[in-house]
């Protein structure tokens, strides 16, 4: 396990109990070095959304928990917030909530000529994506194949 892949399942440890008493869901939880800063994220939801509020009752009660436990080497910014319309789809329970809705996937290399493709999300297993296109064939896409898979929106 990488040292990211760390701090992230602890940080996750550290939030679940906290996420779950305020009814809310963690979507998710990233160690990322964006302009030579490292950030500790961590991406909550519930029906209706996420307010500031929301997201500064988790901040608080885990910042202390992460200053106590201290097990990021480096020095770091901690934020929680929601995980917006732009949502990625990652775990089995994205993927199950996302049956039946319209996803956008971007694929790492062209298959039949194109990298970005819109469909019904329709199936999916520890292998592939199966959508539902609009001319109602299906398309099965392998995971490797994913650089991302979300929930598409119109504005």
């Amino acid at each position: 396990m990488t040292k990211r892949e760390t701090y992230e399942q602890k940080t996750e440890a550290i939030l679940q109990p906290i996420v779950d008493a305020n009814g809310f869901e963690l979507v998710d939880v990233e160690y990322v070095k964006e302009g030579g800063t490292w950030y500790l994220r961590a991406y909550i939801d519930k029906p209706g959304g996420i307010t500031v509020d929301d997201c500064e009752l988790v901040s608080r009660a885990a910042n202390d928990i992460l200053d106590e436990q201290d097990f990021v080497e480096d020095s770091y910014v901690f934020e929680v917030s929601s995980p917006g319309l732009g949502r990625p789809l990652k775990k089995e329970k994205d993927f199950k909530r996302s049956m039946g809705e319209e996803v956008e996937i971007r694929t790492y290399r062209a298959i039949d000529r194109q990298k970005e493709f819109t469909g019904i999300l329709c199936g999916y297993d520890e292998d592939s994506v199966t959508i539902e296109l609009e001319n109602e064939e299906k398309m099965q896409i392998a995971r490797a194949d994913i650089a991302l898979i979300r929930l598409a929106f119109d504005f």
